[in-house]
């Protein structure tokens, strides 16, 4: 079997990294630990974080460092992380919460977070052309549209095309994560953990040159060890 592996992913919108994630997942078998889905999932439940988490989405403020960092802890804590490993999708994605991490898996560490580069340009055109189902969050696209008069393969929700994935709405988005991650990049970059891959190209081709950059890693490790 394939070793696991404890990998951050990070990427702007549209770069491909939720699709990146699901089959780095199933590679390295390992869980895909997406914050959005988790935050879903927690209101869903109702739990007691879940209930936290609700009520500070409904005021519309934004979810702190602390209160997210939990959640994550809470998620890495189950048996499959703890046993193979884990793929962060969504997190961290400030220097606060990259240091929060790496506190929590002490006496360990990630092996390694891979930036999946596309330039702005194509990553606009990929947003543009998404549309998303209301419903279970499917993402397809004007040219990749579901089989049947937009309504979701999966669960049968209406597909649309989402107010946020606008121009205006994805440049903004675009420039304040350029802000919030470049801090990132040179936390894990000064830490040996950072490798930038090229994330043009076929969902195939992008997933080889990722595994690629970690077993690279992987055979340098082995070598230093």
């Amino acid at each position: 079997m394939v070793p696991g592996i404890k990998l951050v992913v990070l990427g702007k919108q549209g770069a491909g990294k939720g699709t990146q994630c699901v089959r780095l997942s199933h590679h390295y078998v390992v869980p895909h630990i997406s914050t959005g889905d988790m935050l879903r999932g927690a209101v869903k439940t109702g739990s007691e974080l879940g209930a936290r988490v609700k009520k500070v989405m409904e005021s519309g403020e934004l979810l702190g460092d602390e209160l997210i960092m939990e959640m994550v802890g809470e998620r890495l804590a189950e048996p499959d992380a703890r046993a193979r490993g884990f793929i962060l999708d969504g997190c961290p994605r400030t220097l606060k919460q990259a240091e929060m991490l790496a506190a929590l898996l002490v006496p360990g560490d990630i092996d390694l977070t891979v930036d999946i580069e596309v330039p702005t340009s194509q990553v606009l055109r990929r947003l543009a052309a998404r549309r998303v189902c209301v419903d279970c969050g499917t993402n397809y696209s004007v040219s990749a549209p579901p089989r049947v008069n937009w309504t979701c393969d999966i669960c049968g929700g209406e597909v649309i095309q989402r107010d946020d994935d606008s121009e205006e709405a994805i440049g903004r988005r675009l420039e304040l994560y350029e802000r919030q991650t470049a801090p990132l990049m040179e936390f894990y970059d000064k830490r040996g953990q950072l490798a930038k891959v090229d994330g043009r190209g076929a969902p195939d081709t992008v997933l080889r040159r990722i595994i690629r950059a970690v077993e690279d890693r992987r055979s340098r490790w082995g070598a230093g060890r």
